[in-house]
């Protein structure tokens, strides 16, 4: 099917990953994403390995149903393509470092809101291009850093502790996603396209939630505690004789259900696990409570046990054996089109589903079919490739 952004024209300048997750989200749902990349390429495509056919994992991830273009816009041949290629565009997405579209005279002040009204500009960046530190770069590692949320993963013993994914990136990716799809409804009413400030920081600090609200309530720094929550308890992993268990229990009446289900009514009885405060006032001690009863357990068996009675329960899974479980395959969570495998979309539309359509692109292996269809002939492409506008292969 069509899809539910059908008919939505994406120009993607963006490489790594906050802009390119942004637009394989429009495009899974039917946005015709033109991936435009520099001479040198996006960079992900060499973030390997591993690899399947020279191109790296990390690139087929975040970039299927996309068409790539190879263009030099440090040209000014290759920014009149650029240009004619957003006559249709509604959204462009960039995530140069502020100022670099200005310099190539690309600027939504300085040229885009004029010429294309109607064009929705976002720009991914680090930053942002004002504040103290206004137009430095930002990485995700950096931002989990600067925003608090290293402050708070890990444990005592471990100190700050980078997130495994790149969640400052993907969650950026969301944001944009979300601020774009908002701009396009307001459009409908105004007529207008706006501009888009995006920035790394902006959303990490966005993600700290319970930690910055405590920290506005009681002025106490967070600390990271590892697996337990700071606001509610239990709310942790357990070892069982099978693997590990995690429980998040988040209020007094499932606590007493569970109390019940695990044979041990009596640690609802008590008046230091009466409620959520008290629990978590004395959490080491439900731990070891909790510890005793599961660790003779089958803990897959308890797991679904607790979860089939409404508590929320389940049990720690590696990747691989997440991406085999039954309920992955049912909510369609692996994607697979010949070769190339993926992570599915997790939004689920029940009258225009997304989903994959075509593999991610090689470099620039759509370059001339996009320009003629803007009306670019033969021969001009064939000069734009000779002045090495247009790259065939990546430039080392």
């Amino acid at each position: 099917m069509a899809g539910a952004l059908a008919g939505l024209k994406v120009v993607d300048l963006s490489r790594v990953l906050g802009g390119p997750y942004c637009t394989m989200i429009l495009a899974d749902h039917g946005a015709e994403v033109i991936k435009i990349e520099p001479p040198q390429g996006d960079e992900t495509r060499d973030w390997g390995p591993p690899f399947q056919d020279g191109e790296s994992s990390y690139y087929l991830g975040i970039n299927r149903n996309k068409q790539s273009v190879a263009l030099d816009i440090g040209q000014e041949a290759g920014r009149a393509v650029l240009l004619r290629l957003l006559e249709d565009a509604d959204v462009l997405v960039e995530n140069f470092k502020p100022g670099s579209m200005e310099k190539w005279g690309l600027g939504y002040e300085q040229t885009l809101a004029a010429r294309f009204p109607a064009l929705v500009h976002c720009r991914v960046s680090g930053f942002g291009a004002d504040g103290p530190l206004g137009g430095r770069p930002g990485y995700d590692a950096i931002l989990q850093a600067m925003t608090g949320l290293m402050s708070v993963n890990g444990d005592p013993s471990t100190g700050p502790l980078r997130l495994g994914t790149p969640v400052v990136d993907l969650a950026t990716g969301l944001y944009s996603a979300i601020a774009i799809l908002m701009a396009l409804h307001e459009r409908a009413r105004s007529g207008l396209g706006q501009f888009l400030d995006m920035t790394l920081h902006d959303c990490g600090m966005a993600l700290l939630h319970p930690q910055a609200a405590n920290f506005f309530l009681n002025g106490k720094r967070p600390v990271p505690l590892g697996n337990p929550h700071p606001n509610v308890a239990p709310y942790e992993k357990f070892a069982t004789a099978t693997g590990e268990i995690f429980l998040a229990i988040g209020n007094d009446g499932q606590f007493r259900k569970l109390a019940e289900l695990i044979g041990r009514p009596d640690l609802a009885a008590d008046p230091r696990f009466a409620s959520n405060a008290e629990r978590v006032a004395h959490r080491v001690a439900l731990a070891a409570e909790l510890a005793q009863v599961f660790a003779a357990a089958d803990g897959h068996a308890v797991a679904a046990r607790l979860l089939d009675a409404g508590l929320p329960a389940g049990p720690v899974l590696a990747v691989d054996e997440a991406m085999a479980a039954p309920h992955t395959r049912a909510r369609a969570m692996v994607t697979e089109l010949g070769t190339y495998r993926a992570l599915g979309t997790p939004i689920k539309l029940s009258r225009t589903p997304g989903g994959t359509r075509t593999r991610p692109p090689r470099f620039a292996e759509h370059s001339a079919a996009v320009l003629a269809r803007h009306g670019y002939k033969a021969e001009e492409i064939a000069q734009l490739r000779e002045a090495g506008v247009l790259p065939q292969a990546r430039r080392k």
